[in-house]
């Protein structure tokens, strides 16, 4: 059976690329005893599918995989059956958040439905850009120039080639936050850190065909912002006239408690 689990990237584990979470998890799934289908040829892999990947340094609440699962405690019908599919969920991300290093916390666990990939599926993601150092109006003004602009166009690489597009089509959303002691992730702890904190940003960035990266929306319009921190809010995928996540959770989770080592 395929399963669909949503896990959080926060804290020192942001310095880890892609492809080192994709080594963490194989060897998660080991550690923890989770028997998963194996991909056939000379190099058999775990049959692990990953959504979008996340830029190194960048935070996420909303980091998701697709696992088929051969073990009959996660990875059967039985398991998911009524009366058990609460138990099974808690059980596996118990299972998992026991061997995950600090910051990767397996928040929600789903069987995973049919239809396209993840990396197909998602069209849009939710961005919180932590700004370090900007005045409220000057990031107000940087958000109203960029609404404002019909045109965002920009040269980048692909393929060894430089190639000309316009990115306003990705901008699907854009605004300040309110003040971060109301909107923050992470906790602050004096009134000087409160006020030294900086603003937030919330954007929404289209993928399709090819995924706007908030680096590239800041580096794209002048007087470029200096940024502390981005974190990934949310996936969107379409069902239909509407957008739904690939696998919600009732509120966005905290930062880790585990002890980072």
């Amino acid at each position: 059976m395929r399963v669909r689990i949503r896990f959080t990237k926060v804290g020192k584990v942001r310095f880890t690329s892609h492809r080192d979470v994709a080594r963490i998890w194989e060897r998660a799934v080991r550690r923890a005893g989770i028997a998963v289908a194996y991909s056939q040829g000379f190099s058999p892999r775990p049959k692990l599918s990953f959504g979008l990947a996340l830029s190194t340094g960048h935070e996420s609440v909303a980091e998701y995989l697709d696992a088929d699962l051969l073990d009959d405690r996660f990875g059967s019908t039985e398991a998911w059956g009524a009366g058990r599919s609460k138990t099974t969920s808690v059980e596996l991300m118990n299972a998992l958040n026991g061997v995950l290093p600090a910051g990767m916390d397996v928040i929600a666990v789903a069987p995973a439905p049919g239809g396209d990939s993840l990396q197909q599926a998602v069209v849009a993601c939710t961005w919180a850009i932590h700004l370090d150092n900007v005045r409220r109006s000057d990031a107000e003004s940087w958000v109203a120039g960029v609404l404002a602009r019909r045109e965002l166009v920009v040269e980048r690489e692909r393929k060894g080639k430089p190639v000309v597009e316009d990115l306003r089509p990705q901008v699907l959303a854009l605004s300040t936050l309110d003040d971060t002691r109301d909107n923050s992730l992470y906790a602050v702890e004096s009134e000087s850190e409160i006020e030294n904190a900086g603003l937030r940003l919330l954007a929404e960035l289209g993928t399709q065909p090819r995924a706007l990266r908030p680096t590239e929306l800041l580096a794209a319009v002048g007087p470029p912002l200096a940024v502390r921190s981005v974190c990934r809010m949310n996936q969107w995928m379409l069902q239909g006239a509407d957008r739904e996540e690939p696998l919600p959770v009732a509120v966005a989770p905290a930062p880790s408690t585990k002890e980072s080592t």
